[in-house]
């Protein structure tokens, strides 16, 4: 059996810049989130229309996508 999907939702603004996005680290601005998320998983992501998109990921992925993009202090 497949292990169960996160769907991380996008939304975007008529400029691109990135307005929304689910699971987001609070550390990361919600465009740093999604460039960390198309750098290291962009063949999970499925552009939507009006300026909507997903990315299909793992409940593993993300959290691993997280925990690499967030800073841990010193």
């Amino acid at each position: 059996m497949e292990p169960q999907k996160v769907l991380i939702h996008v939304r975007f603004a008529p400029d691109g810049s990135t307005v929304e996005i689910s699971e987001r680290p609070k550390a990361l601005t919600p465009h740093e989130w999604f460039n960390t998320l198309s750098e290291k998983a962009g063949m999970a992501y499925q552009a939507l229309s009006g300026g909507r998109g997903v990315f299909r990921l793992t409940a593993d992925e993300v959290e691993a996508l997280k925990a690499e993009a967030t800073p841990t202090a010193a």
